[in-house]
């Protein structure tokens, strides 16, 4: 997990072998996001703004699931 200056998010990581990005959020909550393609998690990370980047290209558009 790397560290991110965003006002939603903390912290992103992402497994390049399985498309897997895990996003942490301010108020600790963890999520992971399926079969993101790498250029997505490149987006993110060069981003401006990762939390607009987050809700317009990533929230609604990957299967995710919530471990805390």
């Amino acid at each position: 997990m790397i560290p991110v200056s965003s006002s939603n998010l903390s912290a992103v990581g992402y497994d390049s072998l399985t498309g897997t990005l895990s996003i942490e959020f301010h108020d600790g909550r963890l999520y992971e996001y399926y079969n993101v393609p790498q250029r997505i998690y490149e987006g993110l990370m060069n981003s401006p703004s990762k939390g607009q980047y987050f809700h317009r290209f990533i929230r609604d558009s990957y299967y995710t699931t919530k471990l805390r």
